[in-house]
């Protein structure tokens, strides 16, 4: 079976709808998500946290669309426009504000649909999360075992539920692993080309609702950042789980191609230049 991985990724799109922050007008909503110094905290978190994992799939057969205004403020769409021209990946799509964040999220996906595939593994991706490096590779992989519930039902969800909950607060990071159901990180919808859905059009939170779906508890898969630019700001609910004496920095290196002092300065990176006024460079 022919099966596209495509993912939608939001940086900051222009939208009144689709966030659990709400906005009463776009002029309202354009200033909050314009900020040029929220702006540079997510472009510090996504280029830190969620770029590496993008750049280093084992299995490079996916697209990852990146969705923002026309009217992204510079320097940040220059630097979308620029990776997503180095990066054939990355798929920059401009999408203008539209009262329905669904449709908003369609039209950004619709020109990237393999008119070939008999299967579309739609996922959606935060600008600060992280999938490990073989997210591709195994979703194929774990997908093709369970094809047959595939096919009788024509949707089907696989949710790799082991992650890593990052919060950085005050400076500091923290991180708490934890097993998550249908977390949204590491969530693959599987739909027939001719349902013109995306990821978002189904609240991760009910898929039972739709259509089967299979979880897989290992190998940790996935990292949620926790911050006071989230869109959530809590971890839900989840199952505690302990690696290895010591493992930890090597399941971030290995699993996230990151570094745990990395993270660290990012933690602190944020906070400092929260409490100057605005956050630092990046790069």
């Amino acid at each position: 079976m022919r099966v596209q991985m495509l993912g939608l990724c939001r940086f900051s799109y222009l939208g009144l709808r689709g966030y659990q922050v709400d906005h009463d007008s776009i002029a309202a909503r354009r200033a909050y998500l314009y900020d040029p110094d929220r702006l540079e905290r997510r472009w510090l978190w996504f280029t830190t946290v969620a770029l590496p994992g993008w750049l280093a799939q084992t299995d490079p057969d996916f697209t990852l669309v990146i969705m923002t205004g026309p009217d992204l403020p510079e320097p940040w769409l220059g630097r979308l426009r620029e990776l997503c021209g180095r990066v054939p990946q990355l798929q920059l799509s401009l999408v203008e504000p539209m009262d329905f964040h669904l449709q908003a999220c369609r039209a950004a996906v619709a020109p990237h649909l393999d008119p070939q595939a008999e299967a579309i593994g739609h996922f959606r991706h935060d600008d600060d999360d992280a999938v490990a490096l073989d997210y591709v590779e195994a979703t194929r992989r774990d997908f093709a075992s369970v094809q047959p519930l595939f096919r009788a039902e024509g949707r089907l969800s696989l949710d790799y539920g082991r992650g890593l909950m990052i919060e950085a607060r005050d400076g500091q990071l923290k991180i708490t692993p934890r097993i998550c159901h249908n977390m949204g990180v590491a969530l693959t919808v599987f739909l027939t080309p001719d349902i013109p859905d995306t990821a978002l059009h189904y609240n991760h939170t009910q898929l039972a609702r739709w259509m089967p779906g299979v979880q897989i508890s290992r190998p940790l898969m996935f990292i949620r950042s926790i911050h006071g630019d989230s869109d959530s700001g809590d971890m839900g609910p989840g199952l505690p789980w302990e690696p290895q004496e010591g493992a930890m920095n090597r399941l971030l290196r290995l699993r996230f191609g990151l570094r745990r002092g990395v993270l660290a300065d990012l933690a602190r990176q944020l906070h400092e230049g929260s409490a100057g006024g605005g956050a630092g460079g990046a790069g």
